[in-house]
């Protein structure tokens, strides 16, 4: 029997450092051995959850073969955290974060950000306001200015709506901000800035996301037209590398500064498009970075659906 205790202290002793530290196959390979479940049992309990992956792919991904891209597979990553006993996205974040140390993101063509969209955190979060997704509004412009601060954290985001309503009785719009990995929703803050006001909040906290209800005074009827504005002060993750916007559909124009502090400057930016959460990424770049201003944009003349972004290397 002690043989036995310690080997399960070294299992579980694994694990827990495999989760801190990755990368994702060796924390999978570990949380596989530390519940002693067969490839099989693992697929049957994916299986229960609504969720379809083969035993060879299973075995790719714990092996690091091959990384889970496809939104489905990416639904399968979120059930294994549960049917592994596992902290809630601790899984995702590890995909995240060996995508920033592979240093390759072009051909890794994922964010933390899409990787939470994809894993359904955002459509439950959503839910609980019970508004459909675009709330009755399409965007004809959305300019967002985020600034970089000291520590290069993301530390402030202001964003800029100009809408018009395809329906009758629209009076509130659903703002979402994603926090980088480590971000603290609770610290968080939002601030009405222009014809708005805030209503409920709603934080899930490992994968720092918050969704904010910003309310009209008035009353949309079906063609009316809106503007607001309001901003998120952050502040709470480590150091940002980039900054990503992902659309449903297409919209109207958009434009994305990045502004950074005076202490603090990357040595070179780049834009990039991406198609969806699993596509590489392409459209890549170079944006020169204004000396007087600290700053880099991009405009996208209309906006296009899947996901469009600066990215930047701290040297």
């Amino acid at each position: 029997m002690p043989h036995a205790t310690q080997h399960a202290d070294v299992v579980t002793a694994e694990l827990d450092s495999a989760l801190r530290g990755g990368p994702f196959h060796v924390a999978l390979r570990a949380a596989i051995a530390a519940r002693g479940l067969p490839l099989q049992r693992v697929q049957h309990h994916l299986s229960r959850h609504g969720v379809r992956v083969g035993v060879t792919s299973l075995s790719y991904w714990q092996q690091g073969a091959r990384r889970p891209q496809r939104p489905e597979s990416l639904r399968a990553v979120r059930a294994l955290e549960e049917i592994l006993q596992l902290p809630e996205e601790s899984l995702i974040r590890l995909l995240a974060e060996t995508d920033d140390r592979s240093g390759d993101r072009s051909s890794a063509g994922r964010t933390y950000r899409s990787l939470v969209e994809a894993s359904g955190v955002l459509e439950k979060l959503l839910a609980e306001f019970g508004t459909p997704r675009d709330g009755g509004l399409h965007t004809l412009g959305h300019h967002e200015r985020v600034r970089i601060g000291t520590r290069r954290e993301l530390a402030e985001r202001e964003s800029h709506h100009i809408v018009r309503a395809h329906r009758d009785g629209v009076d509130r719009y659903i703002a979402v901000h994603h926090g980088d990995p480590g971000a603290d929703p609770e610290r968080m803050h939002v601030r009405a800035l222009e014809n708005c006001r805030i209503g409920r909040i709603r934080r899930h906290h490992d994968t720092g996301v918050l969704a904010a209800e910003l309310l009209f005074d008035i009353r949309l009827r079906a063609g009316d037209t809106f503007l607001f504005r309001y901003t998120v002060e952050d502040g709470t993750a480590d150091v940002c590398r980039e900054y990503v916007r992902g659309a449903d559909s297409p919209g109207g124009q958009y434009a994305l500064q990045v502004c950074f502090d005076s202490s603090a400057l990357p040595v070179r930016c780049h834009r990039f498009t991406q198609h969806s959460a699993a596509a590489p990424r392409g459209g890549r770049q170079e944006l020169p970075l204004s000396a007087r201003h600290r700053s880099v944009h991009l405009v996208e003349p209309r906006l296009r659906a899947g996901y469009v972004g600066i990215t930047w290397d701290w040297g």
